[in-house]
């Protein structure tokens, strides 16, 4: 059995993707995941797809800081994609490949804005860091040309 075909255990997912076991299921709940299969014993069981799509979910929450209801909309779409793609290979009507790819292209647009309005509230958050920086030092340059005015007022002429 390949690595790629290989099922593995809701825990041994975890412990690879940095993740617990309770957030897994808790991505089942909300539609984010379905696992490849179940054991006899009725206990998840997870392929290579699955813990790929784990990774995407970790880095959409932990390095883009998406909400889960962003991730939704953007795997949604991902996911509508990829059916998209083998419908239209199956079909050879230009009619219906025009439908798909403006659909596909409807999702795409879709995903951008959702990028392009994360992109502006962070602009926005780093507008704001560097301005509050800005007065920060500032306040330190105040303060050291006081503390040397300070200092040089003391010393004896």
């Amino acid at each position: 059995m390949t690595d790629e075909t290989r099922l593995r255990r809701i825990q041994d997912v975890a412990d690879e993707v940095g993740l617990t076991t309770r957030a897994i299921r808790y991505y089942e709940e909300m539609g984010l995941l379905t696992p490849a299969a179940r054991s006899d014993g009725s206990h998840r069981l997870y392929d290579q797809t699955d813990v790929e799509r784990l990774r995407a979910i970790r880095g959409l929450r932990d390095d883009a800081g998406f909400s889960l209801g962003d991730i939704v909309r953007l795997l949604e779409d991902t996911d509508h994609l990829a059916r998209s793609r083998a419908a239209y290979q199956e079909t050879e009507s230009p009619v219906e490949r025009l439908r798909i790819a403006r659909d596909g292209l409807q999702r795409v647009d879709r995903q951008l804005e959702l990028l392009e309005d994360k992109i502006e509230r962070l602009r926005a958050m780093r507008a704001e860091t560097i301005g509050r920086r800005e007065r920060i030092a500032g306040k330190i340059q105040q303060l050291e040309a006081e503390q040397l005015e300070t200092e040089l007022g003391a010393v004896p002429a």
